[in-house]
């Protein structure tokens, strides 16, 4: 066995932190349609995908390693460490693990997952009385929990950027949009003025600064 291959190959670790993360997002989502199992399932490759290169086998490292070498020679980029690639390439290489990309992604990773939970509960009682969720997260953005999962995917590309993730990414923003629209005209069509009028007070996935530092918007529709 290549004497790197003791800092990876730990794919016990790789399960468990695949099993972990895809169950604590689980408890949060709580799919039901087959929509929300299509997003789901989707946010549960991406970290797979991940938690196989930080632990498993490290093919980013591996396909890029003359060119790191060569341009970051005074780095052991078969190390563990080195696969917190923002802080290496950045020189945090004292200890990656308090490195700002590193500190910044659990931000991103904590609010995706405060996200998806804050939208489960007013999305799960305004559908269990056949309404719109207005309330609560849904008074500032009308897809709060794609939200989360695009953050949470965002953070870990901070915190460990691999070819795979990276390439996914971009695929499942526009993947997570279009399940928005199409939830939208099904809203419409089910709701009709009543979501209009929802749609037009709050926006889709960026929330109005102004609403963030005042009360939320004043909204009487929501989905998604």
């Amino acid at each position: 066995m290549r004497p790197w291959m003791s800092d990876y190959g730990l794919w016990s670790l790789a399960i468990i932190n695949s099993v972990v993360f895809i169950s604590f997002a689980y408890s949060f989502f709580k799919p039901r349609t087959t929509r929300d199992w299509r997003s789901f399932s989707a946010f549960s490759a991406f970290l797979v995908a991940l938690f196989t290169e930080m632990y498993g086998f490290p093919l980013t490292i591996y396909l890029m390693s003359g060119w790191l070498q060569s341009h970051y020679p005074n780095v052991n980029w078969f190390s563990h460490d080195a696969g917190h690639l923002l802080e290496m390439m950045f020189g945090w290489k004292a200890n990656p693990h308090a490195g700002p990309f590193h500190v910044l992604s659990f931000v991103f990773i904590g609010g995706g997952f405060f996200l998806i939970s804050a939208g489960w509960k007013p999305l799960y009682d305004a559908q269990r009385r056949h309404m719109l969720a207005t309330t609560g997260i849904y008074s500032y953005v009308r897809h709060p929990q794609y939200d989360g999962f695009v953050l949470v995917m965002f953070g870990f590309l901070l915190q460990w950027p691999t070819i795979l993730t990276l390439a996914m990414f971009p695929v499942l923003v526009f993947m997570y949009v279009r399940l928005a629209r199409s939830e939208e005209r099904e809203a419409i069509a089910e709701f009709g003025d009543s979501y209009l009028q929802y749609k037009k007070v709050v926006p889709s996935f960026f929330p109005h600064l102004n609403r963030l530092f005042g009360p939320p918007a004043d909204a009487s529709a929501g989905h998604g």
